[in-house]
């Protein structure tokens, strides 16, 4: 007996793989529904439907990105400390001390990467028709991770704290003052407060809720900290299990047209 067919046949082993190995169809929706794993993938798929030139691997990849990101992320808050005195620091530090220091390159590097492979694959599904129905609804969860994708890395952005990441926070920022109705200079802002009641102002618009105060400053770093770190990751990772999940509910990756 090899020593693969030992472990198969050992109940460790068993206890986690309920069923063998698939040998037809039948068996091979018995593994793939009885698997925790497994079961977010379809039974079955067309060949050329996963063709590399077909898919273009995108939607993989960024997968990837994001759990390296995810990883060196984790490791970069035992040494990162989000505060005034310690912020800019910590990434000196991170550059020139600390012995992982590498994983702040490969945590930006990374956050590049994923930006672009998330719009390639926007942009392949869009060539392909991927987005028509029974894929709409996919298509809108994807939609929501390119935005919420963007709004990791414009988190991110600050959390150096060095006078490139302040101005550009607070160019991005201005921005949000023109927001419809929720921005202080922005369309519908008026409409908002018309009989004498201020529902929204200057302290009170998108800005305002997004800086935590008037100007860049330590509960802006604090807002930005738990948006990077906790907030948005954890729901970009239900989405993507949602996302995950719908293709296989839709049939698999969508076929060539």
């Amino acid at each position: 007996m090899s020593v693969g067919d030992y472990i198969r046949n050992s109940q460790i082993w068993k206890s986690v793989f309920r069923h063998p190995a698939p040998t037809d169809r039948r068996n091979r929706v018995v593994v793939m529904l009885t698997n925790f794993f497994l079961h977010l993938h379809p039974v079955s798929i067309k060949q050329q439907g996963i063709a590399l030139s077909y898919t273009w691997c995108m939607g993989g990849i960024t997968f990837f990105l994001f759990l390296v990101e995810t990883l060196t992320g984790v490791m970069l808050m035992f040494y990162y400390r989000p505060t005034l005195e310690w912020a800019f620091y910590d990434i000196q530090a991170l550059r020139d001390v600390q012995t992982l220091g590498i994983m702040r390159e490969i945590h930006r590097w990374g956050a590049h990467a994923m930006v672009i492979t998330v719009w390639l694959h926007m942009y392949r599904v869009f060539l392909t028709g991927s987005y028509k129905p029974p894929r709409e609804f996919n298509w809108v969860i994807g939609v929501l991770l390119l935005v919420l994708t963007l709004l990791l890395s414009f988190t991110g952005y600050l959390l150096p704290w060095d006078q490139l990441a302040i101005w550009a926070i607070t160019v991005g920022s201005n921005m949000a003052r023109a927001h419809p109705f929720l921005g202080g200079e922005g369309p519908g802002f008026q409409l908002l407060n018309m009989g004498g009641y201020d529902l929204i102002t200057n302290a009170s618009d998108a800005k305002f809720l997004l800086l935590g105060g008037r100007f860049v400053g330590e509960a802006t770093l604090n807002r930005f900290y738990i948006l990077h770190c906790v907030a948005i990751p954890i729901v970009v990772s239900g989405l993507i299990a949602v996302h995950f999940w719908r293709v296989r509910k839709d049939g698999g990756i969508s076929q060539p047209l």
